[in-house]
């Protein structure tokens, strides 16, 4: 890889893992209309590090008053708002762990044609202004409860499928069960930490298998340019949400879908 294609497939990765726009759809478009090589195992790895360290890092204070709130309830079974949102990430978790494990063959070999990324890239974009025009956006995430967090758990989960976006699928949910634009986005943030933690330790597992040589400086500018484009991400989409609605980026996604199929048909 030369440092142009690794800046540019981190800062894609770094943006997409956290807007609602399908990072597999992106992902597929400098492979196709480039004609660049797969990035590879190593260099996802590094990326999906350095997005991690970033929602950690902007997340830092939320996630440490969860952390202490949580291991209080153990001693003092007293709960918290803190210590409740720490079980909802928990409970949210659960759902896309179980059937990720249980499907995963069945969408490596049959959900990941560039033709299945455009048309959910199109489809769930839809959905996410329909739940951004029509809900009740009057909820805020001190009010998340646990059928509603399996229900965005379960939304989670269907991000499995290419192009739908997991941020974007979470986010639609969050939105659909009446919470406002923050606080359907915040708990999409948080409930990505243990998801890209997991899914980085399943890709690590297979790297270490793996004999093939390593570029370290390119896994290394790929996790540093990936962390600043997604810390900036969360940044500024958190400031400017509620301002700007999802319209844009459901816009983007129609012109992505449709690119992605004039580019496969």
């Amino acid at each position: 890889m030369t440092m142009f294609e690794i800046i540019i497939l981190a800062i894609i990765q770094g943006i997409t893992e956290f807007l609602p726009i399908s990072s597999s759809a992106h992902l597929i478009l400098p492979e196709t209309i480039l004609g660049w090589d797969s990035q590879g195992l190593a260099f996802d790895v590094a990326v999906h590090v350095g997005s991690l360290l970033a929602v950690i890092i902007y997340f830092r204070d939320d996630i440490i008053n969860m952390l202490i709130d949580w291991c209080k309830y153990g001693f003092t079974q007293q709960q918290t708002a803190n210590s409740r949102l720490a079980w909802w990430v928990i409970l949210g978790t659960i759902p896309a762990v179980i059937i990720g494990f249980t499907l995963k063959d069945f969408i490596e070999v049959y959900a990941r044609s560039g033709e299945v990324i455009a048309v959910t890239t199109i489809v769930f974009g839809l959905l996410l202004w329909y739940a951004d025009k029509k809900a009740q956006l009057v909820k805020n995430i001190g009010q998340m409860t646990w059928q509603h967090t399996l229900i965005i758990g379960f939304s989670q989960a269907v991000a499995l499928i290419p192009g739908t976006s997991r941020s974007g699928i979470t986010m639609t949910a969050g939105l659909l069960l009446g919470y406002d634009r923050e606080s359907a986005a915040r708990f999409s943030f948080l409930l990505s930490i243990p998801v890209i933690l997991g899914a980085g330790l399943l890709a690590t597992l297979d790297l270490l298998a793996d004999t093939a040589a390593v570029d370290w400086s390119a896994l290394a500018y790929g996790a540093l340019f990936s962390f600043v484009s997604a810390y900036a991400c969360i940044a500024l989409f958190l400031n400017f949400i509620n301002r700007i609605g999802m319209t844009p980026f459901v816009i983007y996604r129609l012109l992505l879908g449709a690119i992605l199929i004039i580019l496969l048909v």
